[in-house]
């Protein structure tokens, strides 16, 4: 490196974001993610150690991937190369590899390649890197914000070891925040500013776990607050509200939080949980979901859930989803809260879901039975000489419309796959069985 490049890195990290300035160098210094980190657990005990084997850590923005990263590169002797998947290509990776191999040749020292937002790599571009992490050519650590047993290559998943990194607490975020403001060195320490409770409250709960949004938030009131009359800046909660203006959400619509929210959702109507439910809904509304998916979603709950402890459940869903089409957001979202409210609070019973899974698994374990002749149409030309239809028995021919007749097949002729468990009106449905059967057991 020479004295130009040196000045442009010195110059570079003077006037980086707070954020990136106050990453952690040693581990000592790492906030938050006790349950990997703690003194004693695996990875701890690897990184002191120097015995890396490659990595995969994910979870939301602003916990710590990038940073841990990094730590290890200031820990480890072995030679440290990072890429970032939205920008490099195979290129690259080969350029790395080859390096790689020349170290291991020449001075037999190891490579770690750190790839952030490996979730950004396609499967050939990951299928790259498989031969070289298995011989040993490149330790990988790989971050990303998506789960990676949706995104990352089985594969690759299985020759590293998984991490995953919670959203900080609030007291976590408290603790980088004053480090910011005391930190002569590398943070906001020579502006002189200091930070009301309320607003470090505030501030800590508005984050949401995201050290990143934190950062950026306190660095931003601190460059635009002029000082008192004390001479120093004072973060109030006004100067935070302004700052950080509204709670980040994390959800994305293509990824595993998605699917995380959205069984939250269903499964809290499901548990008759109506509050829940709603709020739920109003994080993937906030978050811009699809009111159209959200109803569809309520439409199947309402059926699979609820089914005939109240039948009027479909009913409700199926006009709220047809309602949502024609209306729009965001009168939309009264529409999906009355629905959804109205599932949550129904009856419930999954004992349809439960009769056609078992009706679906004798009909693909045992052979095709012969439906009775009886049963079979009569309507085409020749079918009553082949007995078709010959000795039906019209049920609204008969008291109460009902009449003893086999229906299934005389295989299973005493198979029973809807079985009834009383809950709201599917009472009403079984106690309309038992009584017309026991009708019709008397007459005989």
């Amino acid at each position: 490196m020479d004295l130009f490049e040196y000045m442009n890195n010195k110059n570079k990290e003077k006037e980086s974001p707070l954020a990136s300035r106050l990453r952690p160098r040693k581990l000592e210094e790492v906030v938050g993610q006790g349950h990997i980190l703690g003194e004693g657990k695996l990875l701890y005990r690897a990184i002191k150690a120097d015995k890396i084997s490659s990595l995969i850590f994910f979870g939301p923005p602003g916990t710590g991937k990038t940073t841990l990263a990094k730590v290890i590169a200031n820990t480890t002797s072995a030679e440290f190369e990072q890429i970032n998947a939205t920008s490099a290509g195979k290129k690259d990776m080969e350029e790395v590899v080859a390096k790689a191999k020349e170290r291991i040749g020449m001075y037999n020292r190891r490579t770690i390649l750190f790839i952030d937002e490996i979730h950004r790599f396609n499967k050939g571009q990951q299928d790259y890197l498989l031969p070289f992490v298995e011989d040993g050519t490149i330790i990988l650590i790989g971050a990303t914000t998506e789960n990676p047993y949706f995104e990352v290559n089985g594969a690759l998943i299985s020759r590293s070891m998984l991490f995953e990194l919670k959203p900080l607490d609030k007291e976590d975020i408290q603790k980088l925040i004053n480090r910011a403001l005391t930190d002569q060195e590398r943070g906001l320490g020579a502006y002189n500013a200091v930070i009301d409770q309320d607003a470090l409250e505030f501030l800590s709960d508005m984050a949401n776990g995201d050290a990143r949004a934190a950062l950026n938030a306190i660095e931003l009131g601190v460059l635009t607050t002029e000082r008192g009359a004390d001479g120093r800046i004072h973060i109030t909660p006004e100067v935070a509200s302004e700052c950080i203006q509204k709670r980040l959400l994390r959800y994305d619509k293509s990824g595993d939080n998605h699917y995380d929210t959205i069984s939250a959702f269903i499964k809290s109507m499901r548990g008759s949980d109506p509050d829940a439910a709603i709020y739920y809904l109003a994080r993937m509304l906030v978050a811009g979901e699809e009111p159209s998916f959200i109803a569809r979603r309520i439409m199947i709950c309402a059926s699979e859930d609820v089914s005939n402890a109240d039948p009027n459940a479909i009913v409700v869903a199926t006009a709220a989803s047809l309602a949502v089409e024609r209306i729009g957001m965001p009168e939309a979202q009264i529409i999906l809260a009355q629905a959804a409210a109205y599932v949550a609070a129904a009856p419930k019973s999954n004992s349809a879901v439960n009769a056609i899974f078992a009706a679906k698994s004798v009909v693909e374990e045992q052979k095709t039975a012969a439906i009775p002749s009886y049963l079979m149409d009569a309507h085409y030309k020749g079918a009553q000489k082949l007995g078709h239809g010959i000795g039906y028995q019209y049920a609204h021919a008969f008291k109460n419309h009902y009449v003893k007749q086999q229906y299934l097949p005389d295989e299973i002729k005493d198979m029973t796959f809807y079985h009834m468990d009383g809950q709201g009106y599917e009472a009403v449905l079984e106690e309309n069985l038992k009584r017309i059967k026991k009708e019709t057991e008397h007459e005989e």
